[in-house]
């Protein structure tokens, strides 16, 4: 039971990252653009999202859009709707809309930290704006926002424990309670939980720093 709850957190944190980080990107690059309309839009999309808990979130998407009536009725026929009758999906929906309130601001803030002499290099060496920024400026935030985003992450994989209130999603917490309401055995159960999540932060947290010690090795001081 736990290994398939262990599956379960792993597959709710990648699909999450993957469809998160995708709007994310967009976000950010809406928050940074010329339009001034785009970055009202998503400065309220992250406004909304990082002012409510992710459980109220979590609630709302499930137990509130999913169990509409109109959309119940197009469960079976209508795309998408059809994928919000499977409680996994709807915990991803929202971890994944989180994810992405919270990493539109720490790219942007990476985005915006680029040095302005940067740029006007690479416009000095006739790079064109998109050259410049796939080349100069999205690396160089990418460098930047390595330690947030490492929290961030983090922060994600700990808040997956929160779909385990949805009924039947069974995660690792979700297990945990499954062996507590079956065996009575909630220190043994919980304990056992807590040192899975331990586990896997301590995993992540070596990638992480795999990375930052990869992509971040110019800021190291030099021996001489």
């Amino acid at each position: 039971m736990y290994a398939w709850g262990m599956w379960t957190t792993f597959y709710m944190l990648i699909g999450l990252l993957c469809f998160g980080g995708i709007a994310g990107f967009v976000l950010a690059l809406m928050l940074t653009g010329r339009s001034v309309v785009l970055q009202r839009i998503a400065s309220a999309f992250t406004y909304c999202v990082r002012g409510t808990p992710l459980l109220i979130q979590l609630y709302l998407i499930y137990y509130g859009v999913a169990q509409l009536e109109w959309v119940q009725e197009r469960w079976d026929a209508v795309w998408p709707w059809t994928y919000f009758k499977t409680p996994l999906f709807c915990a991803m929906l929202a971890f994944s809309i989180n994810h992405a309130g919270y990493l539109a601001e720490i790219l942007a803030g990476g985005i915006r930290a680029t040095p302005a002499g940067e740029i006007e290099a690479g416009y000095a060496m006739g790079m064109s704006r998109l050259k410049v920024w796939y080349r100069i400026i999205l690396p160089g935030a990418m460098r930047r926002i390595l330690p947030p985003y490492s929290n961030e992450v983090m922060q994600m994989m700990h808040g997956t424990s929160l779909a385990s209130t949805i009924p039947s999603l069974m995660d690792i917490t979700g297990v945990s309670s499954r062996i507590y309401s079956d065996y009575y055995l909630p220190f043994e159960a919980y304990l056992f939980a807590a040192i899975l999540y331990l586990l896997i932060t301590f995993f992540l947290m070596s990638l992480f720093r795999l990375a930052e010690r990869r992509f971040t090795a110019y800021l190291r001081p030099r021996a001489h």
